[in-house]
């Protein structure tokens, strides 16, 4: 994958932290930015909010047509065919983006992969298999994708590394149980999860908006 077109938020002066935030199959980066001013966040906490646009890409359950996505889909059927090597391919852009923060001098333990829908799923298979130490990992109405490879990818960090995941009750694009299974998951490889349930559809609610700042906060003052 080519290098990615970016859109940059930052909160303050000479920002020592970073989130990676990546929107859902056929958005794009502008889709979570107006969230950034809603977070909870002190004045003087400086994040630089980045916030990637998927390539576009032929997305077969949506008939082949050409949309940003991370990765192929083929269905929404539980144990089906995954796009693996285009999944691979973009975690380690994503890892990219990682790095080319800790040239900038951002410490690994201050970066933030954060991800909603498809892009959760890229955000978890990246950062539980990264080889640096993460702040966290932010995993919002998303899913556990590749979850065979797991045990024996798994980074020496993933366990200690804060993990957020929030599902909607009434999703009907990725079903509640895709979160609570994915969630089960990571909980029988010894990964503790700070998981959120809300009353919303395959969205962003404001209670959601909450709670991520506050979790962001937590992540970032320790």
């Amino acid at each position: 994958m080519s290098e990615l077109e970016t859109i940059t938020i930052e909160t303050g002066e000479k920002p020592d932290a970073a989130v990676i935030w990546l929107h859902g199959l056929g958005a794009n980066g502008h889709d979570f930015v107006p969230i950034v001013e809603q977070l909870p966040l002190p004045d003087e906490l400086a994040i630089r909010f980045i916030f990637p646009h998927a390539p576009i890409r032929p997305i077969t359950i949506n008939q082949g047509y050409a949309m940003p996505g991370w990765y192929d889909l083929y269905s929404l059927d539980k144990g089906g065919k995954e796009d693996r090597e285009g999944i691979i391919d973009t975690s380690q852009t994503i890892s990219q983006l990682c790095q080319a923060q800790q040239a900038l001098g951002i410490n690994s333990q201050r970066i933030i992969l954060a991800g909603f829908s498809q892009g959760g799923a890229i955000a978890l298979h990246c950062g539980l298999r990264y080889h640096d130490k993460l702040a966290g990992i932010m995993a919002l109405s998303t899913y556990l994708c590749l979850p065979e490879t797991l045990t024996q990818e798994l980074s020496p960090h993933a366990i200690s590394t804060p993990i957020f995941m929030a599902h909607g009750r009434q999703d009907d694009v990725l079903t509640f149980d895709f979160g609570t299974s994915s969630k089960e998951t990571l909980n029988a490889n010894s990964i503790h999860v700070n998981w959120h349930a809300y009353n919303m559809a395959h969205s962003v609610c404001p209670e959601e908006i909450v709670d991520i700042g506050n979790w962001i906060v937590s992540c970032l003052s320790s």
